[in-house]
């Protein structure tokens, strides 16, 4: 389990420097934000950033869970948090399917899907044989 929870934080860094690439004006916004912006204005810019800040709570919780690290020590929060997130990811397929943007469609929906599978795996325990 602690290979699939990797598994999820090397995605995790991923997206966060693909965040961190758009945010230094990288020609890669048509996978990100509804692919209006090759290169992002100014305010979705900012929402690089954010996500950034999210990418590492997710991180947080996801090697919390796995045992890497004890920064979130009440289990219960952790727990909710957990499946929060697997509730999010899990919204991620659904809303990155219905994108009007074939790209983002395309890339982030195996994303979101992924991370669903792995925060799910890593929240129950249970790895499907």
């Amino acid at each position: 389990m602690n290979f699939i929870a990797l598994f999820g934080l090397l995605i995790l860094l991923g997206l966060s420097v693909f965040q961190l690439l758009l945010i230094f004006g990288a020609p890669l916004g048509d996978f990100a934000w509804g692919g209006q912006h090759k290169v992002l204005p100014k305010k979705l810019r900012i929402a690089s950033a954010f996500s950034i800040v999210l990418y590492i709570i997710f991180a947080i919780f996801l090697a919390s869970k796995a045992g890497f690290v004890d920064l979130i020590s009440n289990q219960q929060l952790l727990d909710i948090g957990m499946w929060v997130l697997v509730g999010y990811f899990t919204l991620g397929v659904f809303l990155n399917l219905i994108s009007r943007n074939k790209k983002e469609r395309m890339v982030m929906t195996p994303v979101a899907f992924v991370l669903a599978v792995v925060f799910f795996i890593v929240t129950t325990g249970f790895i499907p044989v």
